[in-house]
Formats: structure tokens, C-alpha cells, sequence
């Protein structure tokens, strides 16, 4: 399945639709109108306010999609603090999700992995099949990870979490901010898991 990048262009995270899933709602909603009429749900990496602004917006353009969230980082949808919002100078969407994720689930081919320590509630979306990832902010390519110094975040969950993901076979990796890649994705995780090494 194709994989269609929707870079936001800003400080603000990507998104990037996959099957009928919109991963991360940060971009603006005119960006994410072409494939409005394929989206049936939002599946939120987590709830820091870059990946979730226009959530609201963009699930009504979208024939009222399900918004989906881990159950650790639901509370960011309405809480001001643990979205980061104010570091926007915004407030948080305000909205409640409609389904609450944990690991193991799925939405449509991707399985749900909770890789907590950006966030509690931080996920990975992976399709098996075709060895895609999308990794939110727990990893990026290039060999780098989340930051683990906001409120919640945890350096020892993050490291359990990147070992899990080492164990995973990832081609293509999608991450919440930077250019995603189409091969090799597995070899940036890995040289994530040696960087936090020295890190801490």
C-alpha cells in the first residue's frame, strides 16, 4: 500500500495517510482535504499539540472520522499542559477521542505498539506485510529519537521502547518529523538505540 507524506512545512509534525488512515492531524486541514473522502479514521501518534492542532477540523472534513489515541495520552486532547500547547500559544483541541488504543490493537493493517517515554501514551503504527512503520516522535531517520525532557517523558521507557522496535523487520519509516525514508528504515532505528546510548 502506498504510503502519501503530507509534510506540514513548519514546527508542526507531518502526516501521512496510509490505507484509510490519517497518522497525526498537525498539518493544516486544506493539506489533508484531497484524500478527505478516503479518511474513515485519525489514528494520533500522541498528544503532544504539533501532532493533534487541527484534529477537530480535519475529523469533520472527513465525514466525522474516528479519532483514535492511545489511552495513556488521551487526557492531552483537553489538557493544556500535557499537549504542550502553551509552547504554541494555543489550547488544546478539546475534543474527546473516539476510540482509546492500546498495544496490540489495530486499525485496519496497522497493529498499535505503545513505545512510551516521549509521552506515555507515544505509539507506533506497523504493517507487517509490508514492513512499514510509523514511528511519531519515538524515532526519527538519521539515527535520532523523541526528546524525553518534557513533562512525562521518561529516557528509561524510551530505550525498552526503540530495543522493541529494533526487533521489528522496518523498510519504509515514517516518522513525525523529517523526511520519511522507503528502505533501510531498520537501520535508523538501530542507530537511534545507539545514540540515546550516550545520551542520559
Amino acid at each position: 500500500m502506498h504510503v502519501r507524506w503530507i509534510p506540514s512545512g513548519t514546527i508542526y509534525a507531518n502526516s501521512f495517510v496510509y490505507e484509510n488512515v490519517l497518522v497525526d492531524a498537525g498539518v493544516l486541514p486544506m493539506a489533508v482535504e484531497p484524500y478527505a473522502g478516503e479518511i474513515t479514521s485519525i489514528v494520533l501518534t500522541h498528544a503532544h499539540y504539533d501532532h493533534i492542532a487541527y484534529v477537530k477540523e480535519i475529523a469533520r472534513l472527513c465525514n466525522d472520522a474516528a479519532i483514535c489515541i492511545h489511552e495513556a495520552d488521551a487526557v492531552g486532547l483537553v489538557d493544556d499542559r500535557r499537549s504542550l500547547a502553551m509552547h504554541f500559544g494555543a489550547r488544546s483541541p478539546g475534543v474527546a477521542p473516539d476510540t482509546l488504543l492500546a498495544d496490540g490493537d489495530r486499525v485496519g493493517s496497522l497493529r498499535v505498539i505503545h513505545t512510551p517515554g516521549h509521552t506515555p501514551g507515544g505509539i507506533c503504527l506497523y504493517d507487517e506485510r509490508a514492513k512499514v512503520l510509523f514511528s511519531g516522535d519515538t524515532v526519527f531517520t538519521g539515527g535520532s529519537f523523541g526528546r524525553y525532557d518534557f513533562p512525562d517523558g521518561d529516557r528509561t521507557a524510551l530505550a525498552a521502547s526503540i530495543e522493541r522496535l529494533v526487533g521489528l523487520e522496518v523498510e519504509g519509516l515514517y516518522p513525525g518529523h523529517g523526511e520519511p525514508v522507503e528502505c533501510g528504515g531498520g537501520r535508523h532505528i538501530a542507530a537511534a538505540r545507539e545514540a540515546l546510548k550516550y545520551y542520559g
